[in-house]
């Protein structure tokens, strides 16, 4: 068998990972990461074709699919997208392109089909991306499903932008820190602060996990956007005490740990609760340097809460959703979702923030954020909540992000929608309540 690197062959597996096991593309890559012991350029070649691919692969099967007859073996196809990415948006060569996708296709799915995947990368370097896109449908030529663009274009409600926004999603994210407070400082950091949040920092480069602070839980890795969700929570004015605060969907932790250091330096504590187990577990990780505002973390389902009525001063309800405003960072969920999908999903998300805001003592505050800015998992949401209680109103939270501009959610005056092309983090829509009596 020929000898193919590394980091086309871990590419490889995580694609088919995601494929086959509807695997996480950054969870798999870490672990394959690790199992090779790549870093460096290694790991920087593994993770842009992982990232990369899964971004444009819409955009790579309209040209390949019009470039071979009949249908391709899903592992073939993988093949060909990794291929066809190195020709068509980084600058491989394209005999090194060619050659070191056929030797992966013979290492890691046989003989046979080396020869159709050598004439047709041959045929899709003929000419640039920009040409193969030319007068194509939209949804081609953005590399988004049609009913993402469409939900998205719903959300959006400016036309003009649309193009902008589906650009956005599919470049590549500069790596966001945040210094916890208490904890850790920007000048400790390093790179260029982000306006969204005070405690924001973007790196022109590098591995963060190089960095001390990261390495020791007092600062991380988090969109400017998921910080901002922490940030609007602590900052909305309450009636009454301000001890006890929730965190009810708290895996994998980014919302948690930050919270829990504004917690700690306000003298308030954290209780955290997630769902699953076992991200239960990388709640208590991630928010270990931040213990002092930690009351604890426990696992249960935030439908059903095992915690008493009004009991918190600020809940976060940071809801499952969709994902479609996060497709930067996680591209294959526009590859995994279906518009199916949506209407369980909003049942799930009314019946948290309903659970929410019956644990919230009146005087309270609760956050529903979603890292999806579609119309049914945002305003349709707190909509329905609002309608269906007397006890619960809606909190204007655009003074709790000084300096953001055009923030306000066209659907839910009021309420907050960040965008990836105006603001340069992830879509995040964030709506403030609170419990009347």
């Amino acid at each position: 068998m020929p000898k193919v690197d590394p980091a086309r062959l871990v590419a490889f597996d995580v694609l088919r990972a995601v494929e086959e096991k509807d695997a996480y593309a950054n969870l798999e890559l870490s672990r394959l990461l690790r199992e090779q012991r790549l870093d460096g350029r290694d790991a920087a070649l593994a993770t842009e074709l992982v990232s990369g691919t899964l971004r444009l692969r819409g955009s790579y099967d309209d040209v390949l699919d019009r470039l071979v007859k009949g249908d391709l073996q899903p592992p073939v196809r993988d093949a060909l997208r990794l291929g066809a990415h190195q020709l068509l948006s980084m600058r491989v060569p394209t005999h090194a392109a060619v050659a070191t996708t056929v030797d992966l296709v013979k290492s890691r799915i046989g003989h046979r089909p080396s020869g159709l995947v050598n004439a047709v990368l041959r045929k899709v370097a003929a000419q640039p991306l920009d040409a193969w896109l030319d007068g194509r449908p939209v949804p081609a030529r953005t590399s988004h499903p049609a009913w993402v663009v469409d939900a998205l274009a719903e959300a959006l409600d400016r036309p003009a932008e649309l193009d902008a926004l589906l650009a956005a999603d599919n470049a590549r994210p500069a790596v966001t820190l945040v210094a916890r407070p208490g904890l850790s400082t920007l000048a400790e950091l390093g790179g260029e602060p982000h306006p969204v949040s005070p405690y924001a920092v973007v790196l022109e480069g590098g591995d963060p996990g190089a960095l001390t602070a990261v390495r020791e839980g007092r600062a991380g890795v988090q969109d400017a956007g998921s910080q901002a969700v922490a940030l609007v929570l602590a900052r909305a004015v309450l009636d009454g005490p301000d001890e006890n605060w929730l965190d009810v969907c708290a895996g994998p932790g980014g919302k948690a740990a930050l919270l829990a250091a504004i917690a700690a330096e306000r003298g308030a504590r954290l209780l955290a609760h997630e769902r699953q187990p076992h991200r239960a577990v990388l709640v208590a990780q991630g928010a270990r340097a931040a213990s002092a505002g930690l009351a604890g973390v426990i696992a249960g389902d935030g439908t059903r809460p095992a915690f008493r009525e009004s009991t918190f001063d600020r809940i976060l309800v940071d809801a499952p959703c969709s994902g479609l405003g996060a497709l930067r960072r996680r591209p294959e969920s526009r590859w995994r979702r279906k518009p199916e999908d949506v209407p369980e999903l909003v049942g799930l998300q009314t019946k948290l923030l309903g659970a929410a805001v019956g644990a919230l003592r009146p005087g309270g505050v609760v956050l529903y954020a979603t890292c999806s800015p579609v119309v049914a998992e945002t305003a349709g949401v707190v909509a329905a909540v609002l309608g269906d209680r007397s006890d619960v109103e809606l909190v204007p939270a655009l003074d709790l992000l000084p300096g953001v501009d055009d923030v306000e959610s066209a659907h839910l005056p009021g309420a907050l929608q960040l965008w990836p092309h105006r603001h340069d983090t992830d879509a995040m829509f964030l709506a403030l309540l609170r419990r009347t009596g």
